[in-house]
């Protein structure tokens, strides 16, 4: 159901009281500063597309500002009417009817619109978005054209979309809230791409897999604290990775079960036991690295490090008289 916030009924004297507190109820406690010398007139229409919060603004020209923090979202301005200027970050943008804006609401912003205007805010948690923060500012305080790119599917769809939010069913809504996410997160994908983002591919791999290999002992390590770590999103992390031939969690396990190989291998009296190996390069659960060995190698870990004691003895010319071995497979057997 709408929830319609308005200064019309309001005395002349107190529709700028009225105003402010409307924005504080839509966007959070708010400065405002009209910019005509009458009385200001506004009208502010709240909705709901599934978990995400929208509101339709009208109003006379004014400039707002958000000064304390605010909650962790990031927001998309659809302008329907006018112009506006973003401040932010001490970077500023200028938008146009048809245009698109985002910016951090977590941070301090002022939006200033020179005369009448319109338009749509949605809201997106940020818990919800798979973008870092180097990721979220090369899309903020930009105008992202109506007329190309993403921007010219973005903009007329969420025009339509945020005008009738409320009239589809919850089922429904909550695929388009995540629609509008993943739309949010291909717009962040073209900006980076088209900034030159890519352009460290060819170092930012191998630092990653060195990255892997330093840490193969960290049972916490996953494709999303590697990403962490270098300071990009998980999206882009499978990105770079997607002519590399795997996947960074295959990657992953390859490589503790290569080291796991090579460990077993060695055997020797002082010889950790297969737990303790599997343990010791990041596996939490012992059933889950046997049949994961047994997969990559063709043996459980007791047979791999049976044969490799065996191989190490016959490197050493230590192989009992009875004991043969059968060079194709490998098989180890005793003379009858």
């Amino acid at each position: 159901m709408d929830l319609v916030l308005s200064t019309d009924a309001a005395l002349a004297a107190d529709r700028l009281d009225r105003w402010r507190a409307a924005l504080a109820t839509a966007l959070g406690p708010m400065a405002v500063t009209p910019h005509g010398s009458g009385p200001l007139t506004g009208r502010i229409t709240g909705r709901r597309l599934g978990h995400l919060p929208v509101c339709s603004i009208e109003a006379d020209g004014q400039r707002v500002s958000r000064r304390g923090p605010g909650e962790a979202c990031v927001a998309l301005l659809v302008l329907t009417a006018g112009t506006v200027t973003l401040i932010q970050d001490g970077r500023s943008a200028v938008a146009g009817a048809g245009d698109l804006l985002a910016y951090d609401t977590a941070r301090p912003y002022t939006l200033d619109f020179p005369e009448r205007f319109a338009c749509h805010i949605v809201h997106l948690p940020r818990r919800g978005l798979d973008v870092t923060d180097r990721e979220l500012r090369r899309v903020t305080v930009t105008a992202v054209s109506g007329t190309g790119g993403i921007g010219a599917i973005l903009s007329p769809f969420l025009t339509r979309l945020l005008n009738s939010a409320d009239s589809y069913a919850p089922a429904v809504a909550t695929r388009l809230a995540a629609g509008v996410e993943d739309l949010f997160g291909t717009l962040v994908a073209e900006r980076s791409s088209a900034d030159g983002a890519d352009d460290g591919r060819g170092d930012l791999v191998p630092r990653i897999r060195a990255h892997i290999d330093r840490h193969l002992a960290d049972p916490a390590l996953a494709p999303e604290s590697v990403a962490a770590a270098h300071h990009i999103s998980v999206r882009y992390l499978h990105r770079l990775f997607e002519d590399e031939g795997i996947t960074v969690a295959r990657l992953i396990q390859r490589r503790r079960l290569e080291e796991c190989a090579r460990e077993l291998a060695r055997g020797g009296r002082a010889a950790l036991t297969v737990a303790a190996i599997a343990h010791r390069w990041g596996f939490a659960d012992p059933a889950h690295f046997s049949r994961a060995f047994r997969r990559v190698h063709g043996h459980s870990p007791r047979e791999w490090r049976r044969l490799g004691t065996v191989n190490t003895r016959i490197r050493d010319g230590g192989l009992p008289q009875d004991v043969t071995v059968t060079e194709a497979g490998g098989d180890v057997s005793r003379a009858a």
